[in-house]
């Protein structure tokens, strides 16, 4: 099961984050479990100072932007 975290305040950008990588777990069929993380100390332990910012397994794997649903389709994988 993939551990996935976004990290984010709240703002459209970050909601847009996590929608959209709910839509490429579910389209990749793998079972996954997201979570979000809005308070600064959460999103320091990762050290990012940027948002939104998405977290597989551990691994940061974007920090300010919104990738399309294809890109996270190939981090998810």
């Amino acid at each position: 099961m993939k551990k996935i975290i976004v990290l984010g305040p709240g703002c459209p950008k970050c909601e847009k984050l996590k929608k959209d990588t709910e839509t490429a777990a579910q389209e990749l069929g793998i079972e996954y479990q997201i979570e979000k993380i809005g308070d600064i100390s959460g999103m320091l332990q990762f050290g990012v100072m940027t948002t939104p910012a998405l977290v597989v397994d551990g691994e940061v794997k974007v920090v300010g932007k919104v990738p399309s649903v294809a890109e996270l389709k190939q981090m998810l994988a």
